[in-house]
C-alpha cells in the first residue's frame, strides 16, 4: 500500500505522514528533505539556487547531509522552494523517491507532488491544507522555540511567496490529485489532525485497499 500525503509548507503533512506510517507499519520518506538538502548543498557550494546548473549540482549532496539540523531552518526551506522549480532538479530526485515508493510492502511519502507525479498509483492520497494565517502561526511558534527572531508577518510573507512558486512552476506544480481527499487542518490541533487523517485512510482501506 502506498500512501501519498501532499500539501503546502506548515500544513501539517509531515506530522500526519509520520503518524500514518506508524499506524500502518510502513516506512516513511519526507521528500521535501531531499530538496532541502539540494538547496543547502547549493548554498554550501556558494552557488545560486535560481541558476539551473548550480541547482542541479546541489543534487549531488552526500547522504550525511540529510542529518544536518540546518535542513529544518526556514532559510533552507526557501532554498528548497527555489531549486525545486528547475525540471532537471526534479528529474534528478525523481528516481530516488520512486524507488522508495515501490519498495516491497508499501510506503508513506509526503511532499508536494507525490499523488500527482511520484506515485500517481497510490491507493491512498491525502492533500493536507490550511490557511496561510494558520500555517504562519504554527511556523512562528516552531521557529521561536528554536531561538528565531523572525516576525509573524515575515513568516507569513515567506509562505505566500513559497506557495506562489510551488503552485506556479511549470513542472509538478503543487496541486491536489484528482482522486485525493482534502484535509483542512486550519482549525485542528495535532491530535485531531492525525485522528482525522487516520480515519480518512482507514475509510479507503475499507473500500478495498489492503495494507
Amino acid at each position: 500500500m502506498i500512501i501519498a500525503v501532499d500539501g503546502p509548507t506548515a500544513s501539517g503533512k509531515g506530522t500526519i505522514a509520520r503518524a500514518l506510517a506508524e499506524h500502518f507499519g510502513l516506512p516513511h520518506l519526507d521528500t521535501g528533505l531531499l530538496y532541502r538538502a539540494a538547496g543547502r548543498q547549493v548554498a554550501l557550494n556558494g552557488g545560486n539556487p535560481d541558476d539551473p546548473d548550480d541547482a542541479l549540482t546541489g543534487c549531488a549532496f552526500p547522504e550525511s547531509l540529510l542529518a544536518d539540523p540546518a535542513l529544518r531552518s526556514e532559510g533552507t526551506g526557501g532554498l528548497a522552494s527555489r531549486v525545486s522549480i528547475h525540471p532537471a532538479v526534479r528529474q534528478a530526485l525523481f528516481e530516488r523517491q520512486r524507488d522508495f515508493a515501490q519498495q516491497a510492502g508499501g510506503a508513506v511519502l509526503d511532499g508536494r507532488d507525490i499523488g500527482t507525479v511520484i506515485a500517481p498509483e497510490a491507493e491512498i492520497k491525502i492533500f493536507v491544507t490550511a490557511s496561510v494565517e494558520a500555517r504562519a502561526r504554527r511556523r512562528f511558534l516552531e521557529m521561536h522555540e528554536r531561538g528565531s527572531r523572525r516576525t509573524l508577518e515575515q513568516i507569513e510573507q515567506d509562505l505566500r511567496e513559497r506557495d506562489e512558486r510551488d503552485s506556479s512552476r511549470a513542472v509538478a506544480p503543487l496541486r491536489p490529485a484528482e482522486d485525493a481527499v482534502l484535509l483542512d487542518t486550519s482549525e485542528l490541533d495535532r491530535e485531531r489532525a492525525i485522528a482525522e487523517a487516520i480515519r480518512l485512510a482507514e475509510s479507503r482501506v475499507g473500500e478495498g485497499t489492503k495494507p
